[in-house]
């Protein structure tokens, strides 16, 4: 069985999506993460409940927030 940060470093300069709680979404190029799954992310969109409202040349996303993460 493979643990979640070994996923993770696979995934590295991979697309990636990453759900959040509030019904909040990015999808971009995971850059980093480290062991509290506090990731980086690269050329990420932010959709809300489905719908896109920003794009961003770089997010960092609290891990305590996330609820999966789908490389």
């Amino acid at each position: 069985m493979m643990k979640p940060l070994s996923i993770l470093g696979k995934a590295v300069n991979n697309n990636v999506i990453v759900v959040l709680r509030g019904k909040r979404e990015y999808r971009g190029v995971l850059d980093g993460y480290d062991q509290f799954m506090n990731v980086v992310l690269k050329n990420a969109d932010e959709l809300v409940e489905g719908q896109p409202v920003a794009k961003h040349r770089m997010a960092i996303v609290r891990g305590d927030n996330i609820i999966y993460i789908s490389p």
